[in-house]
């Protein structure tokens, strides 16, 4: 099972559906997801809550002031099926630099720009815009 497209979905579904918050089990890349998701602009919040010996992950989204979601489109790049590898000179821009794309490598779980900054390639996750 590919446990980022389904984080990926379920965050399209609850912004389509106007939910506040989603709540999803725990992993350390779901994390990591959702911290660059923060410090980007396209969720509130997010915090790890522990319920016994599992941890899960809360996200709080964000929307506009007429209730238009942040996030308007996100895609899943690399696949179980068909892993997509950039490197660092070769990183795709998203919407002309109006989106990120989400980039696991050596390095850490990073976007596009800090990947290019720090001149690293690696696996492209996903693209959001």
């Amino acid at each position: 099972m590919d446990t980022i497209a389904d984080f990926l979905t379920r965050l399209r579904n609850a912004y389509q559906a106007h939910h506040p918050t989603l709540q999803v089990q725990a992993s350390f890349v779901r994390n990591e997801i959702a911290r660059i998701l923060k410090e980007q602009g396209y969720i509130e919040d997010y915090q790890v809550i522990e319920e016994g010996k599992k941890q899960f992950l809360r996200v709080l989204l964000r929307y506009g002031p007429r209730q238009e979601p942040a996030l308007r489109q996100i895609t899943r790049v690399s696949k179980p099926g068909r892993r997509l590898y950039a490197s660092a000179v070769k990183l795709p821009e998203v919407a002309n630099g109006l989106g990120i794309a989400i980039i696991s490598t050596s390095r850490g779980i990073m976007t596009d720009k800090e990947a290019r900054r720090l001149n690293v390639g690696g696996e492209i996750l996903c693209f959001i815009r």
